[in-house]
């Protein structure tokens, strides 16, 4: 028996000795149900038993390979009443299925969408929060607007305008901007005499309620009355399930553009003042006008509070919840994919800068979410965050495997770590937003176990701390989107308002990753500030486990810049770094004590140097962008028709996903820049793991010849 038994430890050493990295082949090839994917399981327009949940979530774990599921109750018609004990019965056999199997739940923070209403849309319409907490509901900023005649007094009743936020006038022919309060009396008449010359507007800026039942977004206190109303709800009746069974909160599709784009809330000026110690007042007009050389600054500041306090609002209260309670946060926004997200996300990074897995939303229509995928998983990397989420194929129709596989790849090599399939229906005759992904349906019945089985393999070697490895960093251009926005502007508050003039950061990032095999990460201006310096001729993002180094730094489209981020970008230029400049070269200063002309002298001093000048291509095209960046001794470079591909170091061990998107098969050959110890290929569509043969060659990286099928992807791992 003895014998045995070491004969047996053995066969477990050479097993371990013999996998790649920290992986296990065995695992691999059959992951465990943590590992599996959790998808939206909507109970939708119909009477949910708990009888039914239980006949429901066995078949999603045992024939369609679920790890469980994040619960979204759905239409006027559905019942139980929501929070009901009733529906808490139906919800308490869903935790129950779920623990016995050793399956994973997604606390979703809503009845219909988006989070924040308690009922208001896509379900019953009941308008349980905003009956309860009227004064804790979005509001909006408006603009009174009163013909001012130079040299002459006024004497104006603005006590029936609303809640008053600030009182100016505007010289329209200058944009000068005399700010009003002192000649306003505490019952709100205001008597002012205009000055001698000029065309002079007098515009009172106020809050007032709007016809939104959500949540004040923008508000700590008033997010936190909404997790006590729901959140709180479930951790009474299921404490004992946070931190095992109930893994992760969910929030959907909040959103700055409601209040038609105006969102604002009567904490702002405290907040604005704390932040840069002196009054928002004279700025308010910038919000929608020019107002002189200090617009872009103004607008920077204002629109930049706006979105801080949208982050800390709603993002960061949840996530301090979710995190107190033994749980991740996850979720995302709505309309992630306008370019320009100022009065839409606010700021589609910082959004989550406190959430422990940032997430975005791949749905159907013209709605192109994977222009942005880097966005929302660089806010994870900026942040040292380890997780990404994306809700996926939601009103795609019914796809193909094809197009499954595809999408997945694209996602998990633009570092998503969790794809959370929209969605499997309670009622499948009822099915309001295709495709149905459950064996119910027969067009996956066959098929979707082993697509599920491939997805719990990519995130058996991804969903883990790491670290990414890019050559290139791409700085968010938010600052220039924020100089360039203005409320209520002509493409209407859904799309954004505006169109930013030179945005075209994410049309780089499209050509990088798709068309040249290069990937990035996005800088934020608020992490290049505080996290990055310059070490060896690399700029280095320092973060305790993401730490980052980039050879090559592109500001794309960047037209205004704080002084500071400047300063930081010629540092690195100096120390070796390769500039590139998109579309415009900057030459405004995001701050209001910034100095334009530093910006400009900076701008020029790289442009006209003879070691390393910096590069300007004012047509991003795959072609220039190949020779700005040619020269640089990149990480990966493919041989032949470029792949998308990830790479992350996993506990000391190089991981990388080469992934073909396209719709004809490719092979390449792959050189790695460095490539010690022995390597493996992981199939994660069979499962199978077979040694790699890397070839030195005669510049000292290694080489390896891969071929792809459309729709396919393969693991390259170190040991």
């Amino acid at each position: 028996m003895k014998r045995h038994l070491i004969t047996l430890s053995m066969l477990v050493l050479l097993a371990a000795a013999c996998s790649p990295g920290p992986y296990s082949k065995t695992e691999f090839s059959l992951p465990d149900i943590s590992w599996r994917p959790t998808p939206l399981w909507f109970w939708n327009n119909c009477e949910v038993t708990p009888e039914g949940v239980e006949t429901g979530l066995k078949d999603m774990i045992e024939r369609d390979f679920y790890g469980g599921c994040s619960i979204l109750a759905f239409g006027a018609g559905f019942t139980p009443d929501y929070l009901s004990e009733e529906y808490f019965e139906a919800y308490a056999k869903a935790v129950e299925v779920a623990r016995n199997y050793g399956a994973r739940m997604s606390l979703y923070d809503e009845y219909g969408f988006p989070s924040g209403g308690m009922g208001a849309a896509n379900a019953d319409g009941v308008n349980r929060f905003a009956d309860k907490y009227p004064q804790h509901c979005i509001k909006r900023l408006d603009k009174h607007e009163y013909k001012a005649t130079a040299g002459r007094k006024m004497v104006l009743d603005l006590s029936s305008d609303g809640y008053r936020m600030a009182t100016d006038a505007i010289d329209r022919n200058t944009g000068e901007v005399i700010a009003l309060s002192p000649y306003v009396s505490k019952d709100g008449i205001l008597e002012w005499q205009a000055p001698d010359h000029g065309d002079w507007t007098v515009m009172n800026f106020t809050l007032e309620p709007c016809a939104e039942p959500f949540v004040d977004y923008l508000s700590p206190e008033a997010v936190s009355i909404f997790v006590d109303e729901v959140h709180e709800k479930y951790y009474a009746r299921f404490s004992d399930a946070f931190g095992s069974t109930i893994a992760s909160t969910f929030f959907d599709e909040p959103t700055m553009y409601r209040a038609e784009g105006r969102m604002w809330t009567e904490e702002f000026n405290d907040r604005f003042r704390e932040t840069y110690s002196c009054d928002p007042e004279p700025f308010y007009p910038a919000l929608w006008y020019e107002i002189g050389a200090a617009t872009s600054a103004a607008r920077n500041m204002m629109f930049g509070t706006r979105a801080k306090m949208y982050s800390e609002g709603f993002m960061k209260v949840v996530a301090e919840w979710a995190g107190a309670h033994g749980i991740l946060s996850t979720g995302h926004q709505d309309q992630e994919e306008v370019v320009n997200p100022v009065s839409v996300s606010g700021d589609l990074m910082l959004c989550g800068k406190y959430m422990t897995m940032p997430g975005i939303d791949k749905i159907g229509g013209d709605r192109p979410a994977e222009n942005f995928y880097k966005v929302v998983s660089s806010s994870a990397q900026n942040w040292d965050r380890d997780y990404v989420m994306s809700e996926t194929f939601g009103a795609m129709g019914n796809l193909s495997m094809d197009e499954l596989y595809s999408i997945a790849i694209e996602q998990y090599t633009k570092s998503i770590t969790n794809l959370i399939p929209h969605a499997v229906w309670y009622d499948d005759g009822n099915v309001t937003f295709l495709p149905e992904l459950s064996s119910r349906n027969p067009l996956y019945r066959d098929d979707l176990p082993d697509f599920n089985r491939f997805l719990s393999r990519l995130n058996y070697v991804l969903r883990r701390p790491g670290r990414h490895v890019a050559d290139i960093a791409v700085l968010y251009p938010i600052q220039t989107l924020q100089a360039g926005h203005h409320l209520d502007g002509p493409e209407g508050f859904y799309m954004g308002g505006v169109k930013v003039p030179g945005s075209d950061y994410n049309r780089v990032s499209a050509i990088l990753t798709d068309e040249l095999g290069k990937d990035f990460t996005y800088i934020h201006p608020e992490v290049l500030d505080e996290k990055c310096d310059v070490s060896a001729g690399r700029l280095i993002m320092r973060n305790e486990r993401n730490r980052e180094e980039f050879s090559t730094l592109i500001l794309p489209g960047v037209k205004t810049i704080s002084v500071s981020n400047m300063e930081q970008v010629a540092e690195a230029w100096r120390a070796g770094v390769r500039v590139i400049f998109t579309t415009q070269l900057p030459c405004e200063s995001a701050g209001i004590d910034g100095d334009g002309s530093r910006i400009g002298s900076l701008v020029s001093e790289m442009m006209s140097a003879d070691v390393n000048p910096a590069v300007f291509v004012p047509d991003p095209s795959p072609e220039a962008l190949a020779e700005a960046l040619s020269g640089i001794d990149a990480d990966v470079r493919f041989g032949g028709t470029p792949l998308n591909y990830l790479h992350k170091v996993v506990d000391g061990h190089d991981v990388y996903l080469f992934g073909n998107i396209d719709g004809t098969p490719r092979t390449t050959a792959i050189s790695l820049r460095s490539a010690k110890g022995r390597w493996y290929l992981m199939d994660p569509h069979t499962g199978k793991t077979t040694p790699a043969a890397l070839t030195r060659t005669r510049d000292g990286r290694h080489s390896l010849s891969v071929t792809l099928e459309p729709s396919r992807s393969v693991f390259l791992i170190s040991r």
